[in-house]
């Protein structure tokens, strides 16, 4: 039998060869270049926004207490239910207010048949007198009896418009529109005049929000206000802000600057601000928290990137930029806060870069890369509020 020799280098080439065909296709993806997704970021003139939390308030809260006394015997509305003004709430009991305006009545018809009487006693001593009949002082005596009778049916009008107000007050009604709280007494129950609360009512449209502004961004807004020849505290020149609740199924609520206490606390540092906010469907209720966002600064040229396409580089931020041909790099970046669902570059970009935005995990500067290219919304959807970090701050 021949043998056959086969040279050894070309004995290796084909081991290679074998080898390499043997991998399976999993294995030979892992020599292609990963891919990902990479965009140009936004530019566009932004707003920073200011985020404090605070709490809704109503404009307007009333206790309900009666103006008589009396036992109560009627209750007209259903326990936090909305009532507008005027409503009738309830009802103490009208009997005795009733007898007080007839015995008022009764004592007025006395007072007027008493000055019927005095008149015609001083017209006919007048007359007396003018004909030399009747003494002078006994016209006197008549004009003071006259006088007295006028001030008599004065004094009994006034107790009879006091006694129809009394029964008028029997009927209480709200003093101003919104949800009405629980009834806190039950009928029969005694009522003393301007001292036993009833029940409340706050209002609900519009609607309140307070909240603590520290020195530093409190004198910016003041300079914003004053811009506007306005000042804070005389209606918080009208900036405009949104309002986030608990609830992120509803869109911020929009309102603006109303108010500003006239002093900063000196033992917080901080001012008071409200807000006014309208409130139609009255999905806002007083004591609620919320957070808010008001534009802190001028606007200006803003470079933003998603929130994804940053990566870490040890203590610093980074975007990773994809080259002409594929090759990626890493650039340090200065990061600011959210607007319109992205995340704002202080500094480190120019903003004409393709920077990867999805795929961070796969790659490393020096490798290449196959991208591609998509469009960045101008707007994304801002699904759960965010605290900024101070390492983002930075």
């Amino acid at each position: 039998m021949t043998k056959i020799l086969v040279p050894a280098s070309l004995f290796a080439a084909m081991s290679a060869l074998l080898a390499v065909t043997a991998l399976p296709p999993a294995a030979l993806a892992q020599n292609a270049p990963p891919s990902v997704t990479a965009a140009k970021p936004i530019v566009r003139e932004v707003i920073d926004n200011d985020e404090f939390i605070g709490r809704f308030q109503a404009v307007d809260e009333v206790s309900v207490r009666s103006r008589v006394g009396g036992y109560l015997q009627e209750i007209h509305f259903k326990d936090g239910s909305i009532v507008k003004q005027g409503d009738l709430l309830f009802v103490i009991d009208q009997r005795p207010f009733r007898t007080a305006l007839n015995e008022a009545e009764a004592a007025l018809e006395v007072a007027r048949s008493t000055l019927t009487f005095a008149d015609a006693q001083f017209k006919r001593a007048d007359a007396l007198v003018k004909s030399g009949s009747q003494a002078i002082q006994t016209l006197d005596d008549r004009r003071r009896e006259l006088a007295s009778a006028e001030a008599n049916v004065r004094g009994a009008e006034a107790s009879v418009e006091r006694a129809r107000l009394d029964l008028e007050y029997t009927g209480i009604t709200a003093p101003i529109s919104g949800r009405v709280d629980r009834r806190l007494l039950s009928t029969g129950s005694l009522v003393q005049a301007d001292q036993t609360v009833l029940t409340t009512i706050v209002s609900l449209d519009p609607i309140d929000f307070y909240f603590d502004v520290d020195e530093r961004r409190l004198l910016s807004y003041a300079d914003t206000a004053r811009a506007s020849g306005t000042q804070l505290q005389e209606g918080g020149s009208g900036l405009p802000v949104k309002v986030t609740i608990g609830d992120f199924q509803h869109s911020a609520f929009e309102g603006k600057l109303d108010f500003a206490e006239n002093r900063v606390d000196d033992q917080t540092g901080t001012m008071r601000i409200r807000a006014r906010l309208a409130n139609p469907d009255y999905v806002l209720q007083p004591g609620l928290f919320g957070r808010i966002q008001i534009g802190g600064s001028l606007p200006y040229r803003a470079i933003l990137v998603p929130d994804e396409a940053i990566g870490s580089d040890q203590n610093e931020r980074v975007v990773y930029v994809v080259a002409e041909d594929g090759t990626v790099s890493t650039k340090p970046v200065r990061t600011g806060p959210r607007i319109y669902g992205y995340r704002v570059i202080r500094d480190g970009m120019e903003g004409n870069e393709t920077i990867v935005v999805n795929g961070l995990m796969r790659i490393r500067p020096g490798i290449k890369v196959a991208a591609e290219t998509v469009q960045l919304p101008a707007e994304r959807a801002e699904t759960v509020p965010e605290t900024i970090s101070a390492e983002q701050m930075q």
